[in-house]
C-alpha cells in the first residue's frame, strides 16, 4: 500500500462486516490509526473479529462497542478515539440496517428504527466528529486547509426507489441531502463531506439479500458484468479521505456498476 492515510486517525461506524471491514482493512493498510465503532465484534460473513485480524497483522486498529442511534454511544465513540490518539482526521458512517418492507407492511416501530440507525446515526456521530474536527490543526502532512473528512455511505436506493425496502430507501436519500448541507455549512471551516453510493454489493449477507430475484434484478440493472464487493467501495472511500481530494466536497459518489446510468 501507498501510505495515503499515514498519521491519520479515523472512526469506522458499522466496521464489524460488510462494506465497513473492508474499508477499516483499507485505511489501516494505508497507515491510518483505526477506531471501530460497532454494536457487534461478530463478522456477518464469518471470520475473526475486524480489529482481531487486522491487529494481528500489525496495524493499529482497535473496536469501540457503540449503537449510533444512541446520541450518548455517538460521543463517547468520538470521545474514545480523542483519548486513544489525540485527534480525529476521519469520520466513516457506514453503520446501517435494512428492513425489506414496503409501504403497507411497515409498521411504525420499524420505520423510526431504521431512520434512527441510518440517517439520525449519521447526523449523531457526524455532529459529534464536527464539533471536534473544527477546533483541531489539521494534520502535519495533510493540506493546510483541511481539518477533517466525513464519508457517508448512501446508496443508490436514496436517488432511486428500493423496491420493497421503503425505509431503508428513505433513510438513504436522507444520507445523501445531509452530506450536501454539512459539506455547504462547513466548508469555510476546513470540513470535506462526502458521499459513497454502492450499489449492489455481496458482503455476506443472507436471507433477503440474496434471493435469487434480488439478484436477477440487480445483474439486470448493472452494465458490468459482475457485481460490487466491498473492496470497490472501500477504494472510493479511501479516494475520498485521502489528500487526493482536496477540492472535492458534497459529493455522491456512484460505486454501482453503471446502475445510475442505465
Amino acid at each position: 500500500m501507498s501510505g495515503r492515510l499515514q498519521g491519520r486517525v479515523a472512526l469506522v461506524t458499522g466496521g464489524a462486516s460488510g462494506i465497513g471491514r473492508a474499508i477499516a482493512a483499507r485505511f489501516a493498510r494505508e497507515g491510518a490509526t483505526v477506531v471501530i465503532a460497532d454494536v457487534t465484534t461478530a463478522v456477518r460473513e464469518g471470520g475473526t473479529p475486524t480489529h482481531e485480524w487486522l491487529a494481528a497483522e500489525g496495524l493499529p486498529v482497535s473496536h469501540v462497542a457503540a449503537d449510533v442511534s444512541r446520541e450518548t454511544d455517538c460521543e463517547a465513540a468520538v470521545a474514545a478515539a480523542l483519548a486513544r490518539h489525540g485527534r480525529l482526521d476521519i469520520l466513516v458512517n457506514d453503520a446501517a440496517i435494512g428492513l425489506g418492507k414496503p409501504l403497507l407492511d411497515c409498521s411504525r416501530e420499524e420505520w423510526d428504527r431504521v431512520l434512527a440507525v441510518n440517517l439520525t446515526g449519521v447526523f449523531l456521530m457526524t455532529r459529534a466528529a464536527v464539533r471536534h474536527m473544527v477546533t483541531q490543526d489539521p494534520p502535519a502532512s495533510a493540506p493546510p486547509d483541511v481539518r477533517g473528512r466525513i464519508v457517508n455511505i448512501s446508496s443508490q436506493h436514496g436517488m432511486v426507489a428500493s423496491p420493497e425496502d421503503i425505509a431503508y430507501g428513505t433513510s438513504k436519500a436522507g444520507v445523501a441531502y445531509l452530506t450536501r448541507q454539512v459539506a455547504v455549512d462547513y466548508a469555510a471551516q476546513g470540513i470535506l463531506c462526502n458521499a459513497v453510493a454502492p450499489g449492489k454489493i455481496l458482503t455476506g449477507k443472507t436471507g433477503r439479500a440474496v434471493e435469487p430475484r434480488w439478484i436477477e434484478y440487480s445483474h439486470a440493472r448493472t452494465p458490468w458484468p459482475r457485481l460490487g464487493r466491498p473492496e470497490d467501495v472501500a477504494g472510493a472511500a479511501l479516494f475520498l479521505a485521502s489528500d487526493d481530494a482536496q477540492y472535492v466536497t458534497g459529493e455522491n459518489l456512484m460505486v454501482d456498476g453503471g446502475w445510475m446510468a442505465f
